[in-house]
């Protein structure tokens, strides 16, 4: 992506982040990233271009950077704690990307239904290492899709967290946490985390 390309995308982030993808405009986004209209259609033809771009970058950071960590990993329990690590550290780190899909879930409009796609696109990752985990005996047979989804869940609370802090968040701090937590739980004994 070039830098002006890359200027509008982070400008348009923000935007919806803070205001809502219904309540941004293109003009706010062309004067703010400081370019004319034309140079915005030239780089997308409509905002959801745009939506749909963060949607894919998104979705694609979160995958490379698990398909990264969990590469050397040798058990589904480290598989987890390398995804939750990073799920941490995305969501710390690209905060206006998580509160534009978090707020775009719910809903019948095309981006609301992008949106949850991408989301449950990125819990059957989830699900793929709580599934290895119990076919190889180190997590209990539990509801796959729940446990993901909770994992999930519990795992963005960091956001929230650090919107209640009013703080940034350390990282390493909020992962020792949550670990102990999602790793008891899922274990088929009592084995040390």
């Amino acid at each position: 992506m070039n830098q002006t390309k890359r200027r509008i995308f982070n400008t348009a982030i923000k935007l919806f982040s803070e205001k809502g993808y219904d309540n941004t405009n293109i003009e706010e986004i062309t004067a703010i990233a400081g370019v004319a209209k034309g140079t915005l259609y030239y780089h997308f033809t409509k905002k959801e271009d745009i939506f749909d771009l963060l949607i894919e970058e998104g979705l694609k950071l979160l995958k490379n950077n698990i398909e990264l960590k969990t590469k050397e990993c040798k058990t589904a329990q480290d598989k987890i704690k390398a995804v939750i690590l990073v799920q941490i550290k995305v969501t710390v780190k690209y905060e206006n990307f998580l509160n534009v899909v978090f707020s775009e879930l719910w809903g019948s409009e095309n981006k609301n239904i992008k949106c949850r796609k991408a989301m449950f696109e990125y819990i059957k990752t989830l699900e793929k290492i709580i599934k290895e985990g119990i076919e190889n005996g180190e997590f209990y047979d539990g509801n796959v899709e729940a446990l993901a989804s909770g994992i999930f869940g519990v795992t963005c609370s960091s956001l929230i967290y650090r919107l209640k802090r009013d703080r940034e968040v350390d990282v390493e701090e909020v992962y020792k946490g949550f670990i102990d937590t999602v790793i008891r739980g899922l274990m088929k004994t009592d084995q040390s985390v």
